[in-house]
């Protein structure tokens, strides 16, 4: 007979963006690299990984049904009607508005049932609109991304943490520095939402939420030049978060 109590395996839904043809191969490209270190990553400290693109709206919700942990990746720009944000703006990519409303719905149902979410670069764009924030359209001042390389898009620079935050505490340090390639950042703030790291220029590099397991940056751990284990650490953090709600619910099923 099986044991009941015996631990499952736990299940992170990776959530991209899309997998419809973009205006840039390269950019793709990129973009995958990132989502399977992500995915490797998570192996590595106990999830199975389960890549979804927001464009397959039945996919991601059977996917999200068997979730313990969402984690959205990077991509193109959050269309600005999603935020009252101008159509035109300088820099303006490709949006995918109906993509971004599933990943919306994701990011609030997952804030709803407290199920571990994590957000990288546009993933904390998203999970900030999604909210009831918006998005700083442009960055007019250098240094968070390398525009003028399609290959490898990334710039290092300094971030401070906030030293009350939850991320001060996952990643053991107030100070570190970062690989970035953005254009766009967090504005005024989703419900709930407390900014806990900035750049130098005021940028606002992380959040994270005032009562829901969700930590998001807008850097990206995942890339292959980034140094330290601040991705890991996220995922380790969104296991235990996991483990935890998985237990509670336990209980009370047991206590029923």
């Amino acid at each position: 007979m099986s044991d009941s109590t015996a631990p499952r395996l736990l299940n992170l839904l990776v959530l991209d963006v899309t997998d419809e043809a973009r205006d840039d191969p390269a950019f793709e490209r990129e973009l995958d690299d990132l989502s399977t270190s992500v995915v490797a990553a998570a192996e590595q400290v106990g999830f199975t990984a389960r890549r979804v693109p927001a464009n397959r709206l039945g996919d991601v919700r059977a996917a999200l049904g068997e979730a313990d942990a969402v984690l959205v990746t990077g991509g193109e720009d959050v269309d600005p009607s999603h935020y009252g944000g101008p159509v035109d703006y300088p820099g303006r990519g490709q949006t995918f508005a109906d993509a971004d409303r599933v990943q919306f719905e994701v990011v609030r149902g997952s804030v709803e049932a407290r199920l571990p979410l994590v957000g990288i670069c546009r993933g904390m764009q998203v999970v900030d609109v999604a909210l009831g924030g918006d998005l700083v359209q442009h960055l007019e001042h250098p240094g968070h991304v390398n525009a003028d390389d399609v290959s490898d898009s990334m710039v290092d620079h300094p971030v401070r943490l906030a030293d009350d935050s939850t991320l001060a505490s996952m990643l053991g340090t107030t100070s570190l520095v970062v690989r970035s390639s953005h254009h766009q950042a967090v504005g005024r703030l989703g419900d709930g939402l407390r900014a806990v790291a900035w750049a130098d220029d005021g940028t606002v590099e992380a959040v994270e939420h005032d009562s829901a397991p969700v930590w998001c940056v807008q850097w990206h751990p995942e890339d292959r030049g980034a140094t330290g284990t601040v991705l890991t650490d996220l995922l380790v953090a969104a296991r235990d978060a996991a483990l935890a709600r998985t237990t509670g619910d336990r209980s009370r099923r047991t206590a029923g």
